[in-house]
């Protein structure tokens, strides 16, 4: 039996699905992303499922942790139970906690946004660990991990090396030190892109504030209340949207990515050069997406494609390179498809599925549809063609509005033309709106009867 390969796993924080050049983006610099792409296989339609709270990282985080839908991957689903929601559900195997039982040394760096059991018992060591949403990228709190726990043992020391310089060097020097027998299973998790958006020089003045592109859905106020017009992310900006602010973003943006690609790559030569390779399996992937200035919005708290389509980059062992795969896949399908190419079955009954036939090439069947939810004002369906969603007014806040959206992805990949409001497209409407409230009912949504 061949050795099992060894897993980099590396998840960004706020990274969209097309910023980079291999996802067609003509203006971000990614050159390390668009190796990766091109010396493994693009999923390039991958998708969030959501969650009930505000800091949706929390929620997709747990998700490609556990292989499986919100419902499932954790404790409480009650809006914005901070305390609660990113606590793993008792008896759900975590990726890190499977690879370390089938024999894997498992290490994480980076952000850890879940509950801490959950991370001890999937993880033998871990370095550089920030326990957060965010902080500012030049004075980050963060703990060593080892079988005696963390360290130091309350309060955690303050880095002011910019996170992801710090994150790297960690990478760096597991990369350069591990000499153990069992393949390693290391879990990178940077918190860039998320704002503050402050990369340093010279990547802050990479990219002209006044020459960068708009993108076609730019709007000055989005055409409707959509529940979260007033969080803290879409804040960041004043109403209404002025082209001057949102380019500044993109472009502040942008350097973060760069920034972030040019030490992906310090990692990936380090890989190199260890002598692993060609026999580890890289994995690159994003929490979710982020809307910079897209519909009028800034944030993730949303059913657009901006926001929930992420990035999916697989390289090593059996995976085919150059190759794009435009079927329609869930983030939290990575787990089991990272299982496949170990040689491993997954965790039973979990929702994720392996797209290890659709990467190599064996058939070109995904997912039929694929669906997102957002707290209990945002529900959303897509098929290869279509895609609607659903919203309705939150009766604890009073935000949001009873509207629904359709767009025909094929001639508006940009999802400005809602055709839910024109007679002849109500059949497809209809179509979608009762595939969405099976799902919500098979996947025991509690909202599913005010979506009704």
């Amino acid at each position: 039996m061949a050795a099992r390969p060894n897993i980099l796993f590396i998840i960004a924080d706020d990274h969209r699905y097309d910023a980079m050049g291999a996802a067609g983006d003509q203006v971000v610099q990614t050159p390390a992303l668009d190796a990766l792409a091109q010396a493994g296989t693009m999923m390039a339609s991958t998708h969030i499922i959501g969650g009930v709270s505000g800091a949706v990282c929390i929620p997709c985080r747990a998700c490609v942790q556990t292989g499986t839908h919100i419902f499932q991957a954790t404790e409480s689903q009650t809006i914005d139970d901070y305390a609660r929601n990113n606590v793993i559900s008792q008896g759900t195997h975590t990726m890190p906690f499977w690879f370390r039982s089938h024999g894997y040394y498992t290490h994480a760096i980076g952000k850890w946004h879940n509950d801490r059991d959950s991370f001890t018992a999937g993880f033998c060591s871990g370095s550089a660990l920030f326990l957060g949403g965010m902080s500012e990228h030049q004075r980050v709190p963060v703990f060593d991990y080892d079988g005696d726990g963390f360290h130091p043992p309350e309060e955690p020391r303050l880095e002011t090396r910019f996170s992801t310089e710090l994150f790297t060097d960690s990478a760096i020097d597991f990369l350069e030190q591990y000499s153990g027998e069992e393949p390693f299973f290391l879990y990178l998790a940077y918190t860039s892109p998320h704002d503050p958006r402050t990369a340093p020089e010279p990547y802050a003045s990479l990219y002209d504030r006044e020459q960068i592109p708009l993108p076609p859905s730019f709007m000055e106020e989005h055409p409707f209340d959509n529940g979260e017009l007033d969080i803290r992310d879409e804040k960041l900006a004043a109403y209404p949207r002025r082209p001057e602010e949102v380019r500044g973003h993109i472009a502040d943006y942008y350097a973060m990515i760069t920034h972030m690609d040019r030490h992906i790559d310090q990692v990936l030569q380090t890989l190199a050069a260890s002598g692993n390779l060609d026999n580890t399996i890289v994995v690159y992937t994003s929490d979710h997406g982020l809307a910079v200035g897209r519909h009028a919005l800034l944030g993730k708290q949303n059913m657009y494609d901006h926001s929930i389509r992420v990035p999916w980059l697989i390289r090593g062992p059996g995976v085919p390179a150059g190759r794009r795969v435009d079927a329609l896949a869930y983030q939290f399908d990575i787990f089991p498809t990272l299982c496949s190419f170990a040689g491993m079955e997954p965790p039973d009954a979990i929702a994720g599925q392996s797209m290890a036939p659709l990467i190599r090439g064996e058939t070109d069947e995904g997912r039929p549809t694929v669906y997102a939810l957002y707290k209990d004002i945002q529900r959303m369906v897509k098929d290869e063609r279509w895609k609607l969603i659903r919203y309705r007014r939150s009766a604890a806040t009073g935000r949001g509005s009873d509207c629904l959206q359709l767009f025909d992805l094929a001639n508006d990949p940009w999802e400005l033309c809602n055709l839910a409001v024109l007679p002849e497209y109500c059949a497809q409407a209809e179509r979608l709106e009762q595939e969405l409230a099976d799902w919500m009912k098979r996947v025991g949504d509690p909202f599913a009867e005010l979506f009704g």
